[in-house]
């Protein structure tokens, strides 16, 4: 029992603190002008002062040198601008430093009829694979059912279009990092309670970090039960090989947006690694 603590201390000074870590940064808008050329929070503006005047806040000085082009210098952008005072502000607003978010819709696969049907059709096998989990256990019944949402929200993902389709993008992630933990649950019921819960905490606004803590809590589990059983050996390396082409797959989608069925092909082989993972629950 004192091991078994300790193991579980160590657990948690190792993983937990990459969830204190996760800052989700707001936009910082401008909101203090000031006229002479002086330094304010970083944003310096010179313009005419009729464009100004009148302007809440803002006070004009008694001495300027017309300029028929003012300038305008954000941090280290520096922008030629019109004497119009609302395309100055609609530039701070486009040129201020991106800030992180939870979820980056940055997929650009869908592109075709053809590419769209290949992603659905791709997807359909997490809902055969779910709906052939074990359920011997409530934790396995609820990946096996959390297995089938990924199918479901993935293809509705790729069959949506418009503003609705960021709101997909958004659900398709967090049902995969929903399932990651579900998985690493029933493969291994020794997970700390503390970690659970920050990670259940932290889902909806960093879900690629559920995913990679939980998906490497099963992969140790895996790897270990794989070494002790034999029967369980040939799955692995099956798991490992899959894996790692997934892996390589969701790196050249980056790295190759315009390349297509890139996005099917990783639907594929995750599904060949997922299927594997089936030999743990049985």
């Amino acid at each position: 029992m004192l091991l078994q603590n300790q193991h579980h201390s160590s657990f948690n000074a190792l993983i937990l603190p990459i969830f204190w870590r996760i800052i989700i940064v707001l936009p910082n808008l401008p909101t203090c002008w000031n006229y002479s050329d002086r330094k304010v929070m970083g944003i310096c503006i010179s313009i005419t002062s009729g464009a100004l005047q009148g302007l809440h806040g803002v006070r004009i000085g008694s001495k300027f040198t017309y300029n028929t082009k003012s300038t305008l210098q954000i941090r280290d952008f520096d922008l030629s601008t019109s004497e119009d005072l609302n395309y100055p502000i609609q530039q701070i607003q486009k040129q201020q430093s991106p800030c992180p978010k939870p979820i980056c819709c940055n997929h650009y696969g869908d592109r075709s009829v053809m590419e769209t049907i290949a992603n659905i059709v791709t997807s359909l096998p997490f809902i055969f694979l779910g709906c052939q989990a074990p359920r011997k256990t409530a934790s396995s019944v609820l990946y096996a059912n959390s297995l089938i949402g990924v199918g479901l929200v993935s293809s509705l993902y790729h069959f949506s279009r418009g503003g609705v389709r960021k709101i997909f993008r958004w659900a398709d992630y967090t049902t995969i990092a929903a399932t990651s933990m579900c998985l690493s649950t029933a493969v291994s019921n020794d997970n700390p309670k503390l970690l659970m819960a920050a990670s259940a905490l932290v889902l909806p606004f960093q879900p690629l970090v559920v995913s990679t803590i939980h998906t490497g809590v099963m992969e140790v589990t895996f790897a270990k039960r794989a070494l002790s059983n034999r029967d369980l050996r040939m799955a692995h390396n099956m798991h490992a090989i899959s894996s790692v082409l997934a892996g390589l797959l969701f790196v050249f989608e980056d790295q190759l947006p315009q390349t297509p069925y890139i996005h099917a092909d990783w639907h594929l082989a995750a599904a060949v690694g997922v299927g594997t993972c089936n030999k743990l629950l049985e």
